[in-house]
């Protein structure tokens, strides 16, 4: 996922004369009714902007949970947290209307009062923190690899632009940094504009690399000589699997749900959008996750398909072994790791307006918070990066927590203690299904996580 911002270190200090939208201080979507705009943004840049909010690192998680889940199993299982996460949006736009509040952390302090306001900040807090943890995975795995493509095949490996844990720290400190603590990063808004195209390329590179990679899959990569080897269908090996249940299934619906949140971001795009109204936005939202579906089910289906059982919790690396110097596939990794490195810190601007929002309330501007808490924030996401060995952990923790209540618990909960309909309604018994999925699917998954953790131990 990623969040674009425009952040002026001027405008934190006008708290006192009147709430502005870009203070850090202030929530991460603003206080007040949807205003209209002379000029807002047209359906088509709303749709853009929402998928570039939805899309992120999950869908490299997503073929590895098809391979836990089964071909038939996965599919069901996106087409239900796909729909309700568009009805999940239904219920907080709803809100937004009958209320006038278009900040997520206003809904919870609305809801339940302070303590909904801290559970909301916390929850965005641990999601963006999450998120970047998994971008930074991301670099630690495919920076060597990249790197390795303009070194000679005989490179033996040891050397220390080859350790993607320092290349991390590197980049971290000369590139990361310096974009994060800036008070103003707008610019960087315009960056995320292709990360959809980045997608979509990685999608077709996926489909096409079916062909390349033959099935059972060689021990001798010799074997790999020709381009476009036609599979063994009829091995065990190459039969996809319709159903799969294990331990590993756990990590499914978070990862699915890590790949669909972008709650943080729908409220600020309805108020941006020209002519605003809940059904307009309803199908800006729509129309994003049906895109997105899309793009997850085919880049899923052909990245299990390669691979099957074997493929791996991050896609990409799958290909090291038996395309290592694949031109498609070097530079599909380039794309991915330009897009990550400059979305990380657009995602570390809401991440730490929820720290300061938690630790400091609504003080004016300060260079030493704003310094101590980019520092602070970088520093978790690293040590996270670099200490934790799969990326699928990042997935199953953070989707299977405060994904799980971004999307599922808190717009259930915030719809029945703020609407004026009458319990027996259709959306408040749909506000209180939705919660109760939510609380069933991340308590098990979480559940089962842990379990698997301590049995490994």
């Amino acid at each position: 996922m990623s969040v674009n911002g425009d952040f002026g270190g001027d405008e934190y200090r006008e708290r006192l004369a009147g709430d502005r939208r870009d203070e850090e201080t202030a929530p991460l979507l603003s206080n007040g009714s949807v205003q209209p705009r002379v000029k807002g943004a047209s359906f088509a840049s709303s749709v853009f902007n929402l998928i570039n909010a939805i899309m992120g690192s999950g869908i490299l998680g997503l073929a590895y949970a098809m391979a836990s889940t089964g071909i038939v199993g996965f599919c069901i299982l996106l087409v239900l947290v796909s729909s309700l996460a568009a009805y999940s949006i239904h219920l907080l736009l709803k809100l937004c209307d009958q209320t006038g509040i278009n900040s997520y952390e206003d809904l919870g302090r609305r809801a339940l009062r302070k303590p909904g306001k801290v559970l909301v900040g916390v929850a965005i807090l641990i999601q963006n923190i999450g998120a970047m943890s998994s971008y930074f995975f991301i670099l630690k795995s495919e920076l060597p690899a990249a790197i390795s493509i303009f070194l000679s095949p005989d490179s033996t490996g040891n050397a220390w632009y080859e350790d993607g844990r320092l290349l991390l720290i590197l980049v971290t400190i000369c590139v990361v940094l310096p974009l994060s603590i800036l008070p103003r990063i707008g610019f960087l808004g315009y960056t995320s504009s292709i990360a959809f195209f980045f997608m979509l390329y990685f999608t077709v590179v996926i489909v096409v690399k079916k062909w390349s990679i033959p099935c059972p899959l060689p021990h001798n990569l010799t074997t790999l000589s020709g381009a476009f080897q036609v599979s063994n269908s009829t091995d065990p090996e190459c039969t996809p699997k319709l159903f799969v249940i294990s331990s590993e299934s756990a990590y499914a619906i978070p990862t699915m749900a890590f790949s669909f949140l972008c709650h943080t971001a729908i409220l600020p795009i309805y108020c941006e959008l020209d002519r605003p109204s809940k059904v307009r936005m309803q199908n800006v939202t729509n129309v994003s996750i049906s895109l997105s579906f899309l793009v997850y089910l085919i880049s899923a289906l052909f990245g299990y398909l390669t691979f099957y059982a074997q493929v791996n919790s991050e896609l990409l690396l799958g290909y090291d072994m038996y395309l290592p110097r694949d031109i498609m596939v070097m530079t599909v990794r380039v794309a991915i790791l330009l897009s990550v490195l400059l979305t990380v810190p657009l995602i570390n601007f809401p991440a730490r307006k929820a720290l300061i929002l938690l630790l400091c309330g609504g003080r004016p501007f300060s260079w030493l918070i704003h310094i101590v808490a980019t520092f602070f924030i970088l520093g978790v996401v690293l040590m996270l990066a670099i200490f934790v060995p799969d990326i699928r952990n990042v997935f199953g923790v953070v989707g299977s927590t405060t994904s799980s209540c971004l999307l599922f618990i808190f717009p259930g909960i915030f719809y029945l203690r703020i609407s004026r309909e009458p319990l027996g309604s259709f959306d408040s018994i749909g506000a209180l299904m939705l919660m109760v999925f939510g609380l069933i699917v991340g308590l098990t998954s979480f559940s089962v996580i842990v379990i698997t953790w301590v049995q490994s131990s």
